[in-house]
């Protein structure tokens, strides 16, 4: 079990050698210029002030996030950060640097802001500041007590979305109530400790994403449905369903009891079979079948239970679905507030006289283009027909297209007939050998003369 002197016994949280940065052991004078301390003000030199403060508070952040821790102490930083038996002189510094930038939060502060009912059973969970820390705020004294507790208020909202991500992955989630035990249960691979829990859980209050109540002696954790929704107070509705979670876990343990006692005696009436001891035999038999009985009436209760809780889930997600139609009929209503069908239909009057006039537009463009010319499309349609026709018929008219070529001593005409070609070749027949053509006989191809 957790206590705050275990915790104040525990080490300081390993050793962060290997993850710090490379002039950790590679460059000794500027690790000797960052350990020694900060000068009194910023104005006396801005220049190494800055550059303490732009490596220790990064390093200080991102090692508590590398341990998982989201609460930090500055004794616990310089025993982390000590280096060759040295501590850094300029921590306490650095951490009212992060008080003051709101990037570190006292863990008091930030209790005493959650304005929460269930804040009160916390308080004794966590330590009481010694007398000197309160005397110290109260006198003004802005320095960093070794021992205080101090929250990193970015890395505690990264676990408070932790454990709700977890919750809502797991069967714990089938109804928004559960009990405090049954979650810290689930969360302690998350929350190192049990004064981490109870931070995240004020932390998911504030951002009212949780509200816990005590029931019965027995405190109770209601999450809100939705990841952006806000969680509504505890009910009556919560409170019997919660009572009815409980007792169908209570009949669940109690059936299982039952079957185990059921099982020994049935093991105890075969040994004293085997024994011959036939009296224990059917007196272990009897005690058997008492608890069967108990076990069927067990049974039927646990059966009307979740039967009952069946009807309230089913319930609630009809009323989810209810409420989700409503919200579709209030959206669509709005979105068509302002639309009716005469609008509609004016509308599209418009749409359709724009579009005529923007057709005469056009034909009134395309007319005064031509420059006056109107050509009538039936004649141009007839002259398409005689053209067609025309191509269709042999050319009388035009010269026929030379078969052969004929070269004489004269310049030949390049377009000569057959007629013109047999007088040619009648008049060389007769000048060369008297030679008459017959009629009859075939037409040879002629070798031009040269």
């Amino acid at each position: 079990m957790w206590s705050p002197e275990r915790e104040a016994e525990a080490p300081a949280g390993g050793d962060p050698a290997g993850l710090l940065p490379p002039e950790w052991e590679e460059d000794e004078e500027r690790m000797s210029f960052l350990f020694s301390a900060f000068k009194r003000s910023r104005e006396v030199n801005s220049t190494d002030w800055d550059s303490k403060m732009g490596f220790w508070a990064p390093l200080v952040l991102s090692h508590s996030r590398r341990q998982g821790v989201v609460r930090l102490r500055l004794r616990d930083l310089q025993e982390a950060f000590q280096r060759k038996g040295s501590v850094p002189l300029g921590l306490a510094t650095v951490l009212q640097d992060l008080l003051r930038r709101g990037e570190l939060q006292r863990e008091s502060d930030f209790m005493a802001s959650v304005d929460s009912s269930w804040i009160s059973w916390g308080v004794g969970v966590f330590l009481l500041k010694p007398l000197k820390w309160t005397l110290s705020n109260m006198l003004g004294d802005n320095k960093v007590p070794a021992e205080e507790v101090l929250v990193a208020v970015e890395l505690l909202k990264e676990k408070a979305e932790e454990v709700y991500r977890l919750y809502q992955n797991s069967p714990l989630s089938s109804h928004p109530v559960v009990a405090l035990s049954e979650l810290s249960t689930l969360c302690a691979g998350s929350c190192p400790d049990e004064r981490t829990f109870y931070l995240v859980l004020l932390q998911l209050q504030k951002e009212k994403r949780v509200t816990v109540l005590e029931q019965n002696g027995e405190k109770i954790v209601k999450f809100a449905r939705g990841p952006h929704a806000k969680v509504s107070p505890v009910n009556d509705v919560d409170v019997g369903v919660y009572q009815l979670m409980q007792s169908e876990q209570l009949l669940s343990r109690k059936v299982e009891s039952l079957s185990q006692e059921a099982e020994r005696y049935k093991e105890e009436a075969r040994r004293a079979c085997r024994a011959g001891k036939k009296q224990l035999a059917l007196r272990s038999l009897k005690a058997k079948q008492r608890t069967e009985k108990r076990i069927e009436a067990l049974h039927a209760k646990l059966d009307t239970v979740q039967g009952i809780l069946d009807r309230i889930y089913a319930s609630q997600t009809d009323q989810m679905v209810f409420n989700a139609y409503q919200a579709g009929v209030g959206a669509l209503k709005l979105s068509m507030k302002d639309v009716t069908v005469e609008k509609a239909e004016s509308l599209v009057d418009q749409i359709q006289e724009l579009c005529d006039t923007q057709d005469e537009v056009s034909q009134t463009l395309a007319g005064g283009v031509t420059n006056g010319l109107d050509f009538d499309s039936e004649e141009l349609e007839k002259e398409l027909d005689s053209l067609l026709q025309d191509t269709t018929k042999e050319p009388s008219d035009l010269p026929v297209k030379p078969r052969r070529k004929v070269y004489t001593n004269t310049v030949p005409n390049p377009w000569i007939s057959d007629a013109e070609l047999e007088a040619e070749l009648e008049k060389l027949s007769l000048s060369e050998g008297g030679l008459v053509p017959s009629s009859k006989s075939p037409k040879r191809q002629l070798e031009p003369t040269l």
